[in-house]
C-alpha cells in the first residue's frame, strides 16, 4: 500500500506513510505516522530526526506497512500502540476496553474533588474496563481503596495488567460481575460510586466515527434504545451501597443530564448537579445520597415539625 522497501530512510518512510494516512482521511496523518514507527523502533517521536540517515530493516519495514495500512482500515491508533495515556498514567489497551479518553478525566478531576476532605475513601468503579478511572483515582488518593467492577473477562484482564503495572494491586481490588452484584455484601460502606457507563441510543452508533463503531466493544459504548438503560440501573442500585452523604458521579450523553437529574432525584439524591466537559457539553452528572425520600414521607405525614422539616 504505501510502498515500504526495505532500504527506506525513516524520513522518506514517514512522507509516504503520512500520505497513505492522509489519503486513508486520517486528519493527524504525520504525528500518528511517527507514534507507529516510534513504537515500532521502541524509540520516541523525536528520535526518529535523530539519525536521519538510518534505514529500516526488512523486518522493521513489513510491520510498519502492516500497521499503516491497519490504520488505513480505521483501526484504532491506540489499540495499534497497545496504550493511551490518562491522567499522566500510561495505560495498556487492547480491542476488549473503550480507548480512555479525555472528557473521562473531567469525570476523574469532579471525583477528586469530592473527595478530597475525606481521609480514607471507599470508592467503586462500576464498569471499570481498561481500569483507567480506578487507577487514576488510586494513584491521586494514597488512602483510598477502589473497588473496580467488570463483566467483561477480557476488559478484567487488562485492568488487571495496568493496576498491576503501575504497583496499585494492594489498593484497587478488581472485581468480576455486572455492576453492583459484585458488591452485594457492602450496605452504606461506599464515599462514592462513579462509572462511565454505555450512554449512546443504539442507533446512533453506527454513524460514529469508524474507530468507534467498527473497533471498539459494542457492549461499553450501547445504552439501549434511549441511552439509559444501564445508567437506570446504575441509579437505583447505588443507595443501598452509599453512605449517607456519599456521591453517585457518572459520565453521560449531551441531553440526557435533565432525565437523569429527575431519576437521580426520585430514588433519594440530593445537591444534584451537570458539569460540562471542555466542549462545552453536559458530559457528567453527580449527586449526594440523603434519601430525600424519607425526608419528604415524614413532612407529607404530618410530623414536620417533630422532625424539622
Amino acid at each position: 500500500m504505501i510502498g515500504v522497501a526495505a532500504d527506506s530512510t525513516v524520513p522518506a518512510l514517514l512522507g509516504r506513510a503520512a500520505a497513505a494516512l492522509g489519503e486513508a482521511g486520517i486528519e493527524t496523518a504525520r504525528p500518528e505516522a511517527e507514534w507507529l514507527l516510534a513504537g515500532l523502533l521502541g524509540v520516541e517521536r523525536f528520535a526518529l530526526y535523530l539519525e536521519p540517515a538510518r534505514r529500516l530493516t526488512a523486518g522493521e519495514a513489513a510491520r510498519y506497512r502492516d500497521m499503516i495500512e491497519r490504520r488505513a482500515r480505521r483501526e484504532p491508533l491506540q489499540y495499534l500502540l497497545g496504550w493511551e495515556d490518562f491522567h499522566g498514567l500510561r495505560l495498556a489497551v487492547t480491542p476488549d476496553v473503550l480507548v480512555p479518553r479525555p472528557e473521562t478525566e473531567g469525570l476523574v478531576a469532579w471525583a477528586l474533588e469530592v473527595l478530597a476532605a475525606r481521609p480514607d475513601p471507599v470508592i467503586a468503579d462500576l464498569g471499570t474496563g481498561s481500569g483507567a478511572i480506578a487507577c487514576a483515582l488510586a494513584s491521586a488518593l494514597p488512602n483510598a481503596e477502589v473497588l473496580a467492577v467488570e463483566v467483561a473477562a477480557g476488559a478484567l484482564a487488562v485492568a488487571s495488567r495496568n493496576v498491576r503495572e503501575l504497583g496499585l494491586s494492594a489498593r484497587v481490588r478488581l472485581l468480576a460481575g455486572d455492576l453492583f452484584a459484585p458488591l452485594g455484601s457492602l450496605s452504606a460502606s461506599l464515599d462514592m460510586v462513579v462509572a462511565n457507563p454505555p450512554y449512546l441510543p443504539s442507533a446512533v452508533i453506527a454513524s460514529l466515527p469508524p474507530e468507534v463503531s467498527r473497533h471498539e466493544p459494542r457492549a461499553a459504548l450501547d445504552g439501549g434504545p434511549d441511552g439509559l438503560g444501564v445508567i437506570r440501573r446504575i441509579v437505583a442500585g447505588a443507595p443501598p451501597v452509599l453512605k449517607p452523604g456519599g456521591w453517585l458521579l457518572m459520565e453521560i450523553g449531551e441531553e440526557q443530564a435533565g432525565a437523569l437529574a429527575s431519576l437521580m432525584a426520585a430514588e433519594g439524591f440530593s445537591g444534584i448537579r451537570a458539569r460540562r466537559d471542555l466542549n462545552g457539553v453536559e458530559r457528567y452528572i453527580g449527586g449526594r445520597w440523603e434519601d430525600t425520600r424519607t425526608t419528604l414521607a415524614v413532612c407529607a405525614s404530618g410530623a414536620a415539625r417533630r422532625e424539622g422539616c
